[in-house]
């Protein structure tokens, strides 16, 4: 209690700094204020019809043994969070490569709904996101130019070099996204504060293009949350998980300064490696065991921390804590080095919260 303390006492004396402030007046968020609105009520209408579809296409998760909820919930989150951002950015973006972005995102998310809806095997879904990703890339001319080196240097990139890296760089944003669609709530919440990092790092580098875009898919995310916070009406499915991924790719991507960004996303990037490893340990578990790595189990970290008595909110919130606190280390390489010292505080504050509530439960019970 001390830490948390003297952490909140340290934090006062930072957000009283009024220099601190300066990195967020209105005036700089202002281009992203109308986008992010935009997308947030059009996903928020978009839910209801996307829900309905389907239910009637058949599109639903059946609750198992997997599955932490108790009854069929729709999927197909994924075009509402779509439609959402895609009106929203075409209404307001002043990116020229706003149409490429949202063809190949409605590509990948379109090839989605299709395994949402009937189910397909992972190879052909890894083929789905080369196949979007190498449109974004060589039809759109959405891939990595250069490198932006510390000192100013600069890596020019072959195009031999740039479109293989470039398509390692979609997909494995779209399968880490992917990855961590396990709780309510989790993947959006994510997104959104992975977006906002891409977002503040575009306004301290004057990308206004960047910035709209930005704020129109933290709008679509935030109205999305509005139906699949726990416990969730619908789900974003493959469709959501992978337009996410492929959407903070291109993003990256799209920014002026291309490599420095792209760098700066690697580290919130690097919170979500908690759900790779966990991945990555469930293959190993199930091939000692003799078992497929298909074969579906209760073990993943989130059904570890639910056995541990956070409830499907607090182990949200935790991912959440983790993701703002690298995130944040991702904002200092831009010169945001206070919003560090502020993420680490809510972390700490909120991780206290979330044990204490947990720890009361538990001597009640």
């Amino acid at each position: 209690m001390r830490t948390i303390s003297a952490a909140l006492l340290a934090g006062a004396s930072v957000f009283s700094d009024p220099t601190f402030w300066s990195d967020f007046s209105p005036a700089r968020f202002g281009p992203a204020v109308v986008p992010l609105l935009a997308a947030l009520v059009c996903t928020a209408i978009a839910v209801l019809p996307a829900r309905w579809l389907a239910l009637r296409l058949g599109a639903v998760a059946e609750p198992g043994e997997r599955f932490i909820h108790r009854k069929p919930t729709a999927r197909l989150g994924g075009l509402a969070m779509y439609l959402g951002f895609g009106l929203s950015a075409a209404l307001f973006s002043t990116e020229p490569a706003t149409l490429g972005l949202l063809l190949s995102a409605a590509v990948i998310t379109t090839l989605m709904v299709f395994d949402d809806i009937h189910g397909a095997r992972p190879v052909v879904k890894l083929l789905f996101q080369v196949g979007a990703s190498l449109l974004a890339i060589l039809v759109f001319g959405i891939y990595i130019h250069f490198l932006s080196l510390p000192g100013g240097h600069l890596i020019i990139l072959s195009l031999a070099a740039a479109i293989p890296l470039t398509l390692l760089w979609f997909v494995s944003l779209q399968n880490t996204i992917n990855l961590i669609d396990g709780v309510d709530g989790l993947a959006a919440g994510v997104v959104a504060i992975v977006a906002a990092t891409l977002l503040l790092a575009a306004i301290n580098r004057n990308e206004t293009g960047i910035v709209i875009l930005a704020g129109a898919l933290i709008g679509a995310c935030i109205g999305f949350l509005l139906f699949n916070w726990h416990p969730a009406r619908i789900f974003m499915g493959d469709s959501g998980s992978n337009f996410l991924g492929f959407s903070l790719a291109a993003l990256s991507v799209l920014s002026v300064a291309k490599g420095t960004v792209v760098l700066a996303l690697i580290v919130p990037v690097a919170a979500l490696a908690i759900p790779i490893v966990d991945t990555a340990w469930a293959i190993v578990r199930r091939r000692r065991r003799g078992k497929s790595i298909a074969t579906p189990d209760t073990e993943h970290l989130h059904h570890r921390l639910l056995d541990f008595g956070l409830s499907p909110r607090e182990t949200v919130l935790v991912f959440y804590f983790g993701t703002a606190i690298f995130a944040a280390v991702g904002l200092a390489i831009y010169g945001h080095k206070k919003v560090l010292l502020g993420a680490i505080l809510l972390m700490l504050l909120g991780i206290a919260i979330i044990v204490i509530r947990r720890f009361r439960r538990t001597s009640r019970g």
